[in-house]
């Protein structure tokens, strides 16, 4: 009787195995977007100066050759805690698909249970006497859902893509805090670049004045000279303040980025020239395989598919076999064969017959969350794709830009230095000074803001590329 139970329950399994599923035929979603050209809009007329084998992996910001950022990205990764909270959303999310892939399995326990006991002699169907006994049982059972209409397999299959949803999620979350540790130290160098320069001017201004205030107390210049000086010379200070304000919040956003007190966390000021780095530009298909943003997206439409059929095995009955076995004894030898019980079933089958438009319903919000997510993968490709254009027309102009603002900035000090030599030799008056000084010194802080610019455009690049293709996998 064993065995033909045991065969029995072996073949409603398989049956449960090869039973059919209610959600649809999943095809990607590419049907809603456009077509994907062959190359980038912004690329037309520029290509950058590098090969292919150049493209960044791995570690992409050692590309700018800097030890400090080095340093903060390592210490980013280990105490960033957004970066830990999206460790742990993974972690929810794998250990969810954990919980719907353990209904595959049989659900079994044991118990035991051991009492004395007194029936009274009034009882019903009585013999007239009580009776006191001990009443010993060890046993278990063992339940299962047959899975025939694919509830519990399309339940798995939603619950292993959010986890691999989570996973790109996680993925985007530790390349944004890359890009943005890169972003705010090449910010935080440009601001010591420029406090740099205005050092400078802030000491030539001052000899200026000096020789203004000497030339004014000798009666070959007037006081409208000496207070042109100071006035420039007190706008340049005002402007180191400023940039000095500016400093200390970029390097309070560094510190929470690297989970450190803005209080206790200080990156010594450096004045270092980065070269641009070369960066090779793939085409727009690769970007949808690169970016991990993508890839959660289209998971995501591939759980609320499969949620559909979730929703549609609602309509049919749910099945499900039991069985239980056991000993059961009064005393003596608990374990022995005489006392052995055992019950194959209940076989259980449940359809609710009427439920007021409730699973009608749940079938369509199910539908509507495929709409919603396909909406939103669609979203996000666009997204994408404006991202990437806008980075790589950025890095063309300001390649442009930063020529053409650097002959400006160069051109400026010429001009300051001859109209203070021609000031010097009584050719010209201050006013001339004054202007070349003011325009010199624009140009060149100009210059440096589209220098940082240049390296901003190039980590904005890296994150809508969607970095390094081993992150991008996911």
């Amino acid at each position: 009787m064993a065995k033909r139970a045991l065969l029995a329950l072996s073949l409603l399994a398989g049956t449960a195995l090869a039973g059919c599923s209610m959600a649809p035929t999943y095809t990607p979603p590419q049907s809603s977007l456009p077509a994907a050209p062959e190359q980038f809009a912004e690329m037309k007329g520029w290509a950058p100066a590098a090969p292919r084998d150049a493209e960044l992996r791995g570690d992409w910001w050692t590309v700018f050759g800097d030890p400090v950022l080095d340093d903060l990205e390592s210490r980013a990764a280990a105490a960033s805690p957004t970066l830990a909270a999206a460790l742990a959303r993974y972690d929810q999310a794998r250990g969810a698909a954990g919980v719907a892939a353990a209904d595959l399995y049989p659900q079994i326990g044991v118990s035991g249970d051991a009492s004395r006991n007194r029936v009274s002699a009034g009882r019903p169907l009585s013999s007239g006497s009580s009776a006191t006994y001990n009443n010993y049982i060890v046993g278990g059972s063992a339940s299962y859902e047959l899975d025939l209409w694919g509830r519990v397999r399309n339940s798995v299959k939603a619950g292993n893509a959010e986890a691999a949803a989570s996973q790109s999620d996680l993925a985007s979350a530790r390349l944004s805090l890359q890009a943005s540790v890169a972003d705010a130290y090449l910010r935080l160098r440009g601001l010591d670049a420029q406090a740099a320069l205005l050092d400078r001017s802030v000491d030539a201004f001052q000899r200026a004045a000096q020789l203004t205030e000497t030339r004014h107390e000798g009666g070959i210049s007037s006081g409208i000279d000496v207070n042109r000086a100071r006035t420039v010379l007190g706008n340049a200070q005002a402007q180191v303040a400023s940039i000095a304000n500016q400093r200390a919040q970029t390097e309070h956003e560094l510190a929470a980025l690297t989970g450190a007190l803005a209080s206790s966390f200080h990156v010594a000021p450096q004045e270092a020239a980065f070269a641009t780095p070369a960066i090779a530009v793939g085409t727009p298909s690769e970007l949808l395989q690169r970016r991990p943003d993508i890839a959660a997206a289209e998971r995501r439409v591939f759980a609320a598919n499969a949620r559909i059929g979730v929703a549609r095995a609602a309509w049919f009955p749910t099945i499900g076999l039991g069985a239980s076995g056991g000993w059961q004894t009064t005393g003596g030898n608990l374990l022995s064969a005489p006392n052995a019980m055992w019950a194959l079933g209940p076989l259980t089958a449940l359809l609710n017959v009427f439920d007021g438009g409730a699973r009608r319903s749940q079938v369509k919000i199910s539908r509507a969350e495929y709409d919603e997510a396909a909406a939103d993968y669609r979203g996000t490709v666009l997204d994408a794709f404006r991202e990437v254009e806008d980075s790589i027309a950025a890095m063309r102009q300001l390649e442009a830009q930063g020529k053409a603002q650097q002959q400006a900035a160069d051109a400026a000090q010429r001009t300051s230095e001859i109209a203070m030599s021609r000031y010097r030799d009584g050719a010209a008056g201050y006013l001339d000074v004054v202007t070349a000084q003011t325009d010199a010194l624009d140009a060149q802080r100009s210059a440096i803001a589209v220098d940082t610019e240049r390296m901003r455009a190039a980590v904005s690049y890296v994150r809508a590329i969607g970095g390094p293709s081993e992150q991008a996998g996911g």
